[in-house]
């Protein structure tokens, strides 16, 4: 089971931090991800990281701008997301696969958080 938290209202140019904690004690065997959907869009990829070398992927998005981290002894991952844009806004999926590897397609991931809301204004 996995609960993202974090969300909320933020302007331009700030920050959150995303994070998604996990149930159960393979949470180190599984490669996590973050997606978002904005009103309207499908649900995109933004970043994963893996369980077996801790190796990240980010979308050329939000490149520069957000990180992807990962405390295996708190069963937790986390989004740290700096320089927020409006465009960024979105309901923000935390998701997990037991692949090795940081797939970007969401049906690649098994197991799905239920989302947290962001929304930054200009």
């Amino acid at each position: 089971q996995l609960q993202a938290s974090g969300g909320g209202l933020v302007q331009a140019g700030g920050s959150l931090r995303l994070s998604c904690a996990a149930s159960g004690r393979a949470f180190s065997s599984y490669t996590m991800g973050w997606f978002r959907q904005a009103p309207g869009k499908e649900r995109e990829f933004v970043a994963a990281i893996t369980w077996t070398n801790g190796s990240t992927k980010v979308a050329d998005s939000v490149k520069g701008r957000f990180t992807i981290s990962r405390d295996n002894a708190k069963n937790t991952v986390y989004l740290q997301m700096n320089s927020l844009k409006p465009e960024d806004t979105a309901v923000y999926y935390c998701a997990a696969t037991t692949s090795a590897y940081y797939y970007t397609s969401r049906s690649r991931y098994d197991y799905w958080g239920q989302g947290t809301q962001v929304t930054v204004s200009s």
